[in-house]
């Protein structure tokens, strides 16, 4: 499992493994190697969520897949928030990123390597997610690919001139034989703060999603229940229904780049 670790350097991603749940043995910090002359051990990062299954490296060895979200100089929103409204959508927001590592399971203790072939897999798009986008639950193999529902950050311009930052959800789905392949990305949100315990609390305007159920126990593997953030402040639960179908194509992200 993965959590954040925050010291004074800022936050890192930190690994744990557990046969219960109930009791963990940290691991330390998940390590990067460099990439295009970028020291990924030294940037900030945060969402970090691992696929529960090994699965290709764009190798097509099986690994041990990372999502995350490495916060570079510049990127954050409350340095990209005074940018006009109008501007562009480009890939110097915060991402999503997927690293993978070698893994021998029959190591005792169990440990990782280094996190690898580094791709940035998904950037800012829609205007929903003007700002940032970033992982939220653990991706879930579905009949439609892998799937995660993720978080974008836009600016919420109230009736008055103050602008409020707004965390809202959508699902993003990715190859189950290539990952690095986008099958379907909401171009709308699929969950917004707009109930009062969402709207104020500690962070205001704030739905973001954590954690997924697959609620096989009732029948309908095709329902999740997706909790989630509300206002930093309590945890909320939703339900997601997958359609018949996947819906046409949602938003591309062509500009994503390899490093």
């Amino acid at each position: 499992m993965t959590y954040t670790a925050w010291s004074s350097h800022g936050p890192r991603i930190a690994l744990a493994v557990s046969e219960d749940i109930f009791h963990r043995r940290r691991l330390g910090l998940a390590t990067f190697a460099s990439a295009d002359g970028i020291d990924l051990d030294n940037i900030d990062d945060k969402d970090g969520s691992l696929f529960p299954a090994v699965i290709p490296d764009p190798s097509g060895q099986p690994e041990l897949a990372l999502l995350h979200r490495p916060l570079f100089p510049g990127t954050r929103p409350e340095q990209t928030a005074c940018s006009p409204a109008t501007r562009e959508v480009d890939i110097d927001r915060e991402s999503i990123w997927i690293s993978y590592c070698q893994m021998a399971l029959n190591l005792k203790p169990f440990r990782t390597g280094k996190f690898t072939f580094h791709h940035r897999l998904a950037s800012p798009v829609s205007p929903w997610e003007r700002l940032k986008i970033g992982g939220g639950t653990p991706p879930i193999l579905t009949r439609f690919g892998w799937m995660i529902v993720y978080h974008g950050g836009e600016i919420d311009v109230p009736e008055t001139d103050r602008h409020v930052l707004r965390y809202s959800a959508g699902v993003m789905i990715f190859s189950e034989e290539h990952s690095l392949v986008i099958n379907y990305r909401s171009v709308e949100p699929v969950l917004t703060p707009t109930l009062p315990q969402e709207r104020d609390g500690t962070v205001d305007n704030v739905a973001f999603p954590t954690g997924i159920d697959r609620r096989d126990d009732l029948g309908t593997p095709d329902r999740f229940d997706v909790y989630y953030g509300m206002a930093d402040n309590r945890i909320g639960v939703a339900r997601l229904d997958l359609p018949e179908q996947m819906p046409n194509r949602g938003a591309a992200d062509a500009r994503a780049a390899k490093v």
